[in-house]
């Protein structure tokens, strides 16, 4: 149970919140590549820690992030010509480059220097993932970018579901951490079934135990923490024990345990106080595995079918999230189609942002109660000093299921006698 100063702490990211301020000192994604991929393509309008911004790819395939409004008179930059290395504002024609420089002031005298002594707030941007990756810090305080941990080389193949959720980061990124609930919520979806280990067809994940209730062992790292939820298999349950490590690399990405065809991860990026950017990724290093329509069909959000342009599911609250209970009533344990379906309609169901101070926490939080505790504290230390949390690289870490990383302290730390294989 947590206090209402700590879940603020937690949870709050827009305006001078410390959590909002210590995540602009990490790389962050603005948008998926997919969405700017066009040379002096249709500006993108993004949000993200409550802050309007526009997204463009340039003549030259630049990446620009820009205040959404101009600094002329305060337009949407949203409606501009992408032209010629700029991006220009339909109300007076001011022109801005991918770094912020006002390069043309058709308004203004040219004799008058006013364009030189107009700069635009420009944000570095980065492609990798799929992603674009913004730096909303101080320029001067740029970190070295490094690859996502899902995406650890140029050839992995990544395929990304993308959807708007409305309510808090924190209440989705703790659900991404909560490997017990995946044994009810979706029971429907991930299977016991007597297999070597998890394995993964188009409609169904399968795994190799009936066992609801893990215990959890929690070991912090320089990047977050790691745990493992430790199961009684389906096969050898008197000798083995089936165990999935999930990663959380701070301060806002999952790495889920991984099947036999792709690994997963999840990362959520603020909007602002009471929506996220939720983010679902099938990732395989060695370039095989899902296509993109695939996952997201999948996952029950296709674009044009699930969600609509602005990338918002059709399930929502206001329609019960589509449940259906004639299915229910045949089998299916939900009635919501698709696994983060299912999670959305906990993770809102809890409200915009989830009153901590009632929760009733047990055995298998351990996870979640790390989280808190790591992020509160490292909050609290940026408050203080300015120290962020993380600064060693997790991009060559992956997340394995049912494989105990062989070193001495995780060996102790989960106390098998034996792992199932993936």
């Amino acid at each position: 149970m947590m206090t209402a100063e700590e879940n603020d702490l937690l949870c709050r990211v827009e305006g001078d919140a410390p959590m909002g301020r210590m995540m602009r000192r990490y790389w962050l994604p603005a948008c998926l590549s997919e969405e700017v991929e066009e040379p002096d393509g249709t500006p993108l309008r993004v949000r993200v820690l409550g802050e309007d911004l526009v997204v463009f790819r340039d003549t030259a395939g630049r990446l620009g992030a820009l205040d959404e409004h101009c600094p002329h008179r305060r337009a949407s930059l949203s409606y501009g010509r992408n032209e010629e290395n700029g991006l220009r504002c339909l109300y007076h024609g001011w022109k801005m480059d991918v770094e912020g420089n006002v390069i043309e002031m058709p308004s203004e005298p040219a004799e008058s220097g006013f364009c030189a002594k107009v700069k635009h707030r420009a944000y570095p941007c980065r492609e990798a993932g799929g992603f674009v990756w913004v730096w909303m810090g101080h320029r001067d305080d740029v970190a070295p970018f490094e690859r996502p941990p899902f995406a650890p080389t140029e050839s992995s193949k990544v395929s990304i579901v993308k959807f708007v959720v409305a309510c808090n980061w924190a209440q989705i990124l703790e659900g991404a951490i909560d490997s017990a609930h995946s044994s009810t919520l979706h029971s429907s979806d991930m299977r016991p079934a007597r297999v070597t280990g998890a394995q993964a067809t188009d409609t169904s994940w399968y795994r190799p135990s009936t066992d609801k209730a893990p215990k959890l062992q929690v070991q912090p790292t320089s990047f977050g923490f790691r745990y493992a939820a430790i199961r009684r298999p389906i096969f050898e349950a008197a000798t083995h024990q089936y165990v999935r490590t999930t990663l959380f690399v701070a301060p806002i990405t999952v790495l889920i345990p991984p099947n036999d065809v792709y690994n997963v991860a999840n990362v959520n990026v603020p909007i602002d106080d009471t929506h996220t950017m939720f983010h679902f990724i099938a990732w395989n290093e060695s370039g095989d595995g899902h296509d993109t329509e695939t996952w997201r069909k999948f996952c029950g959000a296709q674009p044009g079918i699930d969600l609509d342009a602005n990338w918002e599911p059709q399930r929502a609250l206001a329609n019960h999230h589509l449940q259906d209970r004639e299915a229910m009533k045949l089998g299916d344990f939900t009635g919501i189609r698709g696994i983060p379906m299912q999670d959305m309609a906990m993770w809102t169901s809890m409200g915009p942002i989830a009153d901590r101070t009632r929760d009733r926490l047990g055995a298998s939080d351990l996870a979640i109660v790390e989280f808190r505790r790591i992020m509160v504290d490292a909050v609290r230390r940026f408050i203080a000093d300015g120290a962020v949390p993380g600064a060693e690289s997790a991009s060559r870490l992956c997340a394995f299921e049912g494989v105990i990383p062989k070193t001495a302290d995780w060996c102790s730390l989960v106390r098998v006698a034996g792992a199932t294989g993936r």
